[in-house]
């Protein structure tokens, strides 16, 4: 080594810039661990930029989680299921026209398959908006049937009756049944499906689950249904409230709507 070199080294002090990203370093690390670690740059990038009052440019965050060894958690890919024999099928009317003008337009639905216990499966159904991706309502369940379709959809309009959005579904049993028809008569909303093999044609709530999944399902082993319903009720409420998105102005949903 060079005399010159070490004596610069000895004699260096940090600039006021490199002061600044220890500062956000120590910052970005406090936030990633009470999150569980499901943050990424892009949603450090927002979260932080609204709690410190700054612009700070995502890149900068993808420096310091990259130098951290800071990764967010990465979604599975979703397994493709065997279509079956449906009796009330509707054309698919949205056409992955996912654009809504304004709140409850346009609703999109499904159920995943949740795991807990020794091998026990329950299963978890939602409906959310297509304006600003909210859930409008949800219900877990131990059997993946009619009625948990039902009372999701009952309590979508229990909070907001006499509303006529299109709702967008596949072709499960329940959306294909006499009973999800007859709630079609009865409340008056268009129903729009996706086609065969298609899960790209309700794509909203696909991405719904690969984030809910990713962000708390599999982070935390669940030994009984009462604990999985717990900290789905938690992260439902997290989602609604606390989880900024660029696409939304780096608001909330629940914030996005009440500033619409």
């Amino acid at each position: 080594m060079a005399r010159s070199a070490y004596y610069k080294w000895l004699k260096w002090t940090p600039s006021a810039r490199e002061r600044e990203v220890c500062i956000l370093a120590k910052e970005v690390k406090r936030r990633y661990d009470m999150r569980d670690g499901i943050l990424g740059y892009r949603q450090m990038r927002t979260q932080l930029n609204r709690k410190l009052h700054q612009k700070y440019n995502k890149k900068r965050y993808y420096r310091i989680m990259r130098a951290l060894g800071l990764k967010s958690v990465l979604r599975k890919k979703r397994p493709k299921y065997v279509s079956v024999t449906a009796i009330h099928v509707a054309e698919n009317k949205m056409n992955r026209n996912f654009d809504a003008p304004a709140p409850n337009v346009k609703w999109s639905t499904d159920v995943t398959e949740l795991k807990y216990g020794n091998g026990c499966k329950a299963y978890l159904s939602a409906i959310i908006d297509l304006y600003d991706n909210a859930i409008v309502s949800w219900a877990l369940g131990h059997s993946n049937n009619y009625k948990l379709v039902m009372d999701t959809l009952q309590k979508a309009y229990a909070k907001h009756p006499g509303l006529s959005p299109m709702i967008q579904s596949d072709r499960g049993f329940q959306y294909t049944s006499h009973e999800y028809n007859h709630l079609q008569l009865k409340y008056g909303f268009t129903k729009s499906m996706s086609r065969v093999s298609g899960c790209l044609d309700n794509q909203p709530i696909e991405r719904f689950w690969g984030t809910y999944k990713s962000e708390s399902y599999y982070l935390t082993k669940y030994e009984t249904y009462e604990d999985l319903h717990s900290a789905v009720q938690r992260y439902m409420r997290y989602y609604n409230n606390y989880r900024y998105t660029e696409r939304l102005g780096g608001m909330s949903p629940n914030e996005y709507r009440r500033a619409a």
